[in-house]
């Protein structure tokens, strides 16, 4: 596949989200449509660096194909982190930036014939954001879906009520937060690591299965730190399910 071209964007808007993650809308303006599959990310080169292979920062597309040349992205602050600090202090509306993208084969199967798990932390959760919205607005047929969410402390949540409006709207579709430093003070929600909601979701769908091979087809899409992600394919693989179900997006 020929890589993209470099193009210039426009910031047109920014919002935070939270404390410490704001929502960047990019305007490609020498196109008419910004076409990606969801799940795809884009590239900044940015002015942080002399060597080029330095000043590259890769970051998830948040919102979904709308046939305009708008794009979303969602971007935490890292302390020590030269692309998120030159984004969040130098970065205002107006600014143009260097992109290249879409990219990325984290997508989206031609066919849904299984049940998704999208599992994710912190910002991971920006490509689930982007294709479970293209799933509902496009009326794509789609078995059980999962959005296992996890997060620090409520403050950290993003997209919380949104989430929780899709589940409502999306058939079939379950949105899962889990806090792994607070509770939830009488608000829906679950406790601890990401881990332990998909693994009891699996044994409970499997209980009845004579062998590993008659497991109720599934694929999980891991988005995230490298911590999580490991951990999660060791546990995915314990359940019984190859690594050809696995697809991930690694952050960091």
């Amino acid at each position: 596949m020929a890589s993209q071209p470099w193009r210039t964007g426009t910031v047109i808007r920014i919002e935070d989200e939270t404390y410490n993650t704001k929502r960047f809308f990019i305007r490609v303006n020498e196109l008419e449509s910004f076409d990606f599959k969801p799940g795809q990310f884009v590239t900044f080169d940015l002015p942080i660096h002399e060597h080029v292979n330095k000043r590259w920062r890769s970051y998830s597309i948040a919102s979904w194909p709308d046939g305009t040349n708008v794009f979303e992205l969602l971007i935490v602050l890292l302390e020590d982190g030269a692309g998120t600090n030159y984004l969040f202090n130098e970065v205002t509306v107006g600014s143009e930036l260097t992109l290249r993208g879409p990219q990325g084969v984290f997508t989206l199967p031609a066919h849904i014939e299984k049940d998704l798990f999208f599992i994710c932390t912190g910002t991971g959760i920006a490509p689930f954001r982007s294709m479970l919205n293209y799933i509902q607005l496009h009326n794509i047929p789609h078995k059980n879906l999962y959005l296992i969410f996890g997060c620090r402390t409520k403050k950290d949540l993003l997209y919380h009520e949104e989430m929780k409006a899709l589940a409502k709207r999306l058939e079939n579709f379950t949105y899962m937060p889990t806090l792994s430093r607070e509770g939830w003070d009488g608000e829906e929600g679950h406790t601890g690591y990401v881990h332990s909601l998909y693994e009891e979701i699996c044994k409970k769908n499997n209980e009845a299965c004579e062998t590993l091979e008659h497991l109720q087809p599934a694929s999980f899409y891991l988005c995230g730190w490298k911590a999580m992600i490991d951990d999660a394919r060791k546990k995915i693989t314990a359940l019984g399910y190859d690594r050809k179900s696995i697809h991930l997006e690694l952050y960091g």
